[in-house]
Protein backbone atom coordinates (compact mmCIF):
# COMPACT_ATOMS: atom_id res chain seq x y z
CA UNK A 1 0.00 0.00 0.00
CA UNK A 2 1.51 3.31 -0.98
CA UNK A 3 1.81 5.95 1.75
CA UNK A 4 2.23 3.44 4.56
CA UNK A 5 5.61 4.65 5.96
CA UNK A 6 3.66 8.32 5.47
CA UNK A 7 0.47 7.30 7.88
CA UNK A 8 3.26 5.89 10.36
CA UNK A 9 5.62 8.79 10.39
CA UNK A 10 2.47 10.73 10.83
CA UNK A 11 0.69 8.71 13.48
CA UNK A 12 4.26 8.88 15.57
CA UNK A 13 3.87 12.54 15.13
CA UNK A 14 0.97 12.75 16.28
CA UNK A 15 1.21 10.36 19.57
CA UNK A 16 4.39 13.18 20.16
CA UNK A 17 2.02 15.97 20.03
CA UNK A 18 -0.81 14.83 22.05
CA UNK A 19 1.81 13.41 24.62
CA UNK A 20 3.31 16.36 25.66
CA UNK A 21 -0.02 18.20 26.35
CA UNK A 22 -0.65 15.06 28.60
CA UNK A 23 2.45 15.19 30.06
CA UNK A 24 1.95 18.79 30.42
CA UNK A 25 -1.02 18.54 32.45
CA UNK A 26 -0.08 15.62 34.48
CA UNK A 27 3.17 18.05 36.08
CA UNK A 28 0.59 20.72 36.55
CA UNK A 29 -1.83 18.97 38.18
CA UNK A 30 0.78 17.56 40.42
CA UNK A 31 2.58 21.48 41.04
CA UNK A 32 5.51 20.74 39.45
CA UNK A 33 7.26 22.48 36.72
CA UNK A 34 8.45 20.49 33.15
CA UNK A 35 10.26 23.33 31.93
CA UNK A 36 12.92 25.78 33.28
CA UNK A 37 13.70 22.97 35.92
CA UNK A 38 16.91 20.66 36.55
CA UNK A 39 13.84 18.00 37.58
CA UNK A 40 12.28 18.54 33.95
CA UNK A 41 15.34 18.73 32.32
CA UNK A 42 16.91 15.18 33.58
CA UNK A 43 13.00 13.77 33.17
CA UNK A 44 13.11 15.08 29.26
CA UNK A 45 16.61 13.68 28.99
CA UNK A 46 14.91 10.16 30.61
CA UNK A 47 14.30 7.59 28.93
CA UNK A 48 11.15 7.52 30.76
CA UNK A 49 9.57 10.98 28.98
CA UNK A 50 6.94 11.25 26.82
CA UNK A 51 5.83 14.22 24.39
CA UNK A 52 8.85 16.55 23.50
CA UNK A 53 12.12 15.65 24.68
CA UNK A 54 14.26 18.44 23.43
CA UNK A 55 15.79 21.30 25.45
CA UNK A 56 14.67 24.62 25.06
CA UNK A 57 18.37 25.88 24.54
CA UNK A 58 19.43 28.60 25.78
CA UNK A 59 16.77 28.93 28.05
CA UNK A 60 17.62 25.77 29.47
CA UNK A 61 20.65 23.70 29.17
CA UNK A 62 21.37 20.11 29.54
CA UNK A 63 23.06 19.41 32.79
CA UNK A 64 26.11 17.24 32.27
CA UNK A 65 27.69 15.05 34.07
CA UNK A 66 30.99 15.64 36.76
CA UNK A 67 33.28 14.24 34.28
CA UNK A 68 31.98 16.77 31.43
CA UNK A 69 35.01 18.64 29.94
CA UNK A 70 35.23 21.27 27.85
CA UNK A 71 37.67 24.69 27.96
CA UNK A 72 40.18 24.63 30.23
CA UNK A 73 40.46 26.90 33.35
CA UNK A 74 43.26 28.50 36.00
CA UNK A 75 42.28 27.59 39.98
CA UNK A 76 43.55 29.79 42.77
CA UNK A 77 42.96 29.50 46.47
CA UNK A 78 41.77 32.54 48.52
CA UNK A 79 43.89 33.90 50.96
CA UNK A 80 42.78 34.79 54.07
CA UNK A 81 43.16 38.81 53.28
CA UNK A 82 41.01 37.59 50.43
CA UNK A 83 44.14 38.06 47.68
CA UNK A 84 44.48 35.26 45.00
CA UNK A 85 47.14 32.67 45.18
CA UNK A 86 47.46 31.54 41.92
CA UNK A 87 48.20 27.55 42.23
CA UNK A 88 50.18 28.08 38.82
CA UNK A 89 53.70 28.60 38.76
CA UNK A 90 54.54 29.06 34.89
CA UNK A 91 56.42 25.93 34.71
CA UNK A 92 54.87 25.37 31.39
CA UNK A 93 54.23 21.64 31.41
CA UNK A 94 50.84 22.26 30.16
CA UNK A 95 51.91 24.30 26.96
CA UNK A 96 54.01 21.27 26.29
CA UNK A 97 51.82 18.60 26.54
CA UNK A 98 49.01 20.26 24.74
CA UNK A 99 48.19 18.78 20.92
CA UNK A 100 47.31 21.87 18.98
CA UNK A 101 49.64 24.17 21.08
CA UNK A 102 46.92 26.87 21.91
CA UNK A 103 48.72 27.78 25.45
CA UNK A 104 50.70 30.35 25.40
CA UNK A 105 52.23 31.40 29.30
CA UNK A 106 54.09 35.13 29.80
CA UNK A 107 56.90 34.46 32.34
CA UNK A 108 59.00 37.27 34.50
CA UNK A 109 61.96 37.26 36.74
CA UNK A 110 62.64 39.17 39.98
CA UNK A 111 64.14 42.28 38.78
CA UNK A 112 66.30 41.87 42.40
CA UNK A 113 67.58 38.65 42.00
CA UNK A 114 67.07 37.51 38.58
CA UNK A 115 65.59 35.03 39.19
CA UNK A 116 61.98 33.38 37.87
CA UNK A 117 59.11 34.33 39.54
CA UNK A 118 56.19 31.40 40.22
CA UNK A 119 53.86 33.39 39.33
CA UNK A 120 52.76 33.92 35.39
CA UNK A 121 52.53 37.61 34.36
CA UNK A 122 49.92 36.19 31.66
CA UNK A 123 48.58 32.95 30.84
CA UNK A 124 46.70 32.75 27.41
CA UNK A 125 44.52 30.36 25.99
CA UNK A 126 43.23 30.05 22.68
CA UNK A 127 39.72 28.60 22.97
CA UNK A 128 39.10 28.30 19.35
CA UNK A 129 42.11 26.13 18.75
CA UNK A 130 41.71 23.96 21.99
CA UNK A 131 40.21 20.49 20.86
CA UNK A 132 39.58 19.59 24.94
CA UNK A 133 41.41 16.98 25.58
CA UNK A 134 42.24 17.27 29.37
CA UNK A 135 46.14 16.51 28.98
CA UNK A 136 46.77 20.36 30.49
CA UNK A 137 44.59 19.63 33.38
CA UNK A 138 46.35 15.49 33.33
CA UNK A 139 49.36 16.28 33.43
CA UNK A 140 49.64 19.54 35.82
CA UNK A 141 52.03 18.55 38.81
CA UNK A 142 50.18 21.28 40.87
CA UNK A 143 46.23 20.80 40.33
CA UNK A 144 46.40 24.43 38.69
CA UNK A 145 44.34 24.13 35.82
CA UNK A 146 40.99 21.90 35.39
CA UNK A 147 38.78 21.64 32.46
CA UNK A 148 35.44 23.58 32.62
CA UNK A 149 31.55 22.93 32.49
CA UNK A 150 30.80 25.97 30.50
CA UNK A 151 30.45 25.16 26.77
CA UNK A 152 28.55 28.31 25.71
CA UNK A 153 31.30 30.33 24.67
CA UNK A 154 30.11 31.48 20.88
CA UNK A 155 31.07 34.81 20.27
CA UNK A 156 31.81 37.34 16.93
CA UNK A 157 35.32 37.70 17.80
CA UNK A 158 38.49 35.32 18.74
CA UNK A 159 38.38 33.46 21.69
CA UNK A 160 41.62 33.66 23.31
CA UNK A 161 41.35 34.02 27.36
CA UNK A 162 43.73 36.08 29.36
CA UNK A 163 44.58 35.03 33.03
CA UNK A 164 41.55 36.86 34.27
CA UNK A 165 39.24 35.42 32.25
CA UNK A 166 41.14 31.87 33.02
CA UNK A 167 41.35 32.56 36.60
CA UNK A 168 38.66 30.53 38.97
CA UNK A 169 38.19 29.99 42.65
CA UNK A 170 38.73 26.41 44.03
CA UNK A 171 35.24 26.34 45.05
CA UNK A 172 33.92 27.06 41.76
CA UNK A 173 36.17 23.44 40.89
CA UNK A 174 34.56 22.24 44.39
CA UNK A 175 31.33 22.64 42.73
CA UNK A 176 31.29 21.58 39.28
CA UNK A 177 33.57 18.40 40.40
CA UNK A 178 32.85 17.54 44.06
CA UNK A 179 33.95 14.09 44.16
CA UNK A 180 37.28 14.92 42.17
CA UNK A 181 37.44 17.71 44.57
CA UNK A 182 36.69 15.52 48.02
CA UNK A 183 39.42 13.09 46.34
CA UNK A 184 42.08 15.49 45.93
CA UNK A 185 42.06 17.30 48.80
CA UNK A 186 42.45 13.94 50.72
CA UNK A 187 44.93 13.46 48.96
CA UNK A 188 46.78 16.44 49.20
CA UNK A 189 46.44 16.14 53.26
CA UNK A 190 47.50 12.85 53.40
CA UNK A 191 50.43 14.13 51.69
CA UNK A 192 51.10 17.21 54.03
CA UNK A 193 50.45 14.76 57.31
CA UNK A 194 52.73 12.14 55.45
CA UNK A 195 55.69 15.69 55.21
CA UNK A 196 54.97 16.67 58.81
CA UNK A 197 55.53 12.95 59.96
CA UNK A 198 58.73 12.52 58.28
CA UNK A 199 59.82 16.19 59.60
CA UNK A 200 58.80 15.40 62.82
CA UNK A 201 60.85 12.00 62.43
CA UNK A 202 63.95 13.89 61.30
CA UNK A 203 63.38 16.60 64.60
CA UNK A 204 63.71 13.82 66.76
Amino acid sequence: MYGKGILKGLSVTWKRFWDTYTEDISWMLRGKKRYNTEEGIRHRSSKDTKGIFTVQYPEEQLIVPEEFRYVPFLVYDEGADGKKEIRCTSCGICSKVCPPQCIWIVRTNDPSTGRPVPVPTNFYVDMDICMNCGFCAEYCPFDAIKMDHDFDIASYDRNVYNLDKLLKPAKYYAEIRPENYTREEEARKAKEAAKAAKAEAAAA
